[in-house]
């Protein structure tokens, strides 16, 4: 099983600022409303709680603490992964967050805050899984099927690590959400699902063994919020995530969502 020794050793609060960062040194926003989107589809980072049926998460925490901080209204919407960067790009919202890795292809259209967040990816399998047992050994399972999101981090890692490259290997089946790639998973239509240590987490905890990491780590990501390019936001937010990690809020939230907290409990 992925311990949590495991989980916060693979994710890590990013290293804090050499100084304190005071609340009264933050940019007040002046009660403006600012308008972030998600995906709801990634826990613990954000998703909808099965119990209450609310939107919860580690980033819904962080940023009701930045919004509280720099004196805005937050205003929550949700959309799809394939339309965040484009929709937050065309100014249609202010903020995206749903555990987006800063990535330089993706700075062409988008602005990142400061990581706020590091994670690395694993391989999520069945809990009975025993043919593989790492990258190496399901590149070589010729049968093996992997789950995955076009156009994001799992899915390169996958082809460009594991597999041959191809992009159009038929060996990678393509779902709309991750939410999905994790149901087909389980119902026995993949094999694995490349996530990080974040999402893996919330899936092992919850599944009742059903589910289970196996390997090693196979990259490292920083996750970063996108804003449009020029946005005045940045550095507000960016003064808020360094003071967050300074006073040790995003330590206690990490605590909170990865260590203390189990989905369906």
């Amino acid at each position: 099983m992925f311990s949590r020794r495991t989980v916060l050793a693979g994710l890590t609060a990013l290293v804090l600022t050499p100084f304190s960062v005071a609340a009264a040194d933050l940019p007040d926003l002046a009660g403006r409303t600012v308008v972030v989107v998600t995906e709801n589809a990634y826990p613990p980072l954000q998703f909808v709680d099965p119990k209450s049926g609310k939107a919860i998460g580690w980033e819904y925490d962080a940023m009701e603490e930045i919004a509280k901080r720099l004196n805005f209204k937050l205003e929550i919407q949700n959309t799809s992964w394939d339309a965040m960067i484009q929709s937050v790009s065309d100014g249609q919202y202010d903020i995206g967050m749903t555990g987006i890795t800063i990535k330089d292809e993706r700075k062409a259209k988008v602005d990142f805050s400061d990581p706020y967040m590091r994670s690395q990816q694993f391989m999520l399998v069945r809990g009975d899984e025993s043919r593989f047992t790492d990258g190496k050994t399901f590149g070589a399972f010729t049968d093996g099927l992997v789950g995955a999101q076009p156009g994001t981090s799992p899915f390169y890692t996958a082809v460009y690590e594991i597999l041959d490259g191809n992009e159009q290997n038929p060996r990678v089946k393509l779902f709309e959400t991750f939410g999905a790639t994790v149901q087909a998973l389980k119902a026995g239509d993949v094999d694995t699902v490349l996530t990080d240590s974040v999402a893996a987490k919330g899936y092992v905890d919850s599944s009742n063994g059903a589910l289970k990491v196996i390997g090693g780590p196979l990259g490292t990501e920083d996750f970063g919020f996108i804003f449009k390019k020029g946005s005045d936001l940045v550095a507000p937010v960016n003064a808020a995530i360094a003071a967050l990690k300074a006073d040790g809020t995003l330590d206690r939230l990490n605590q909170k969502w990865f260590v203390d907290y189990k989905m369906g409990e």
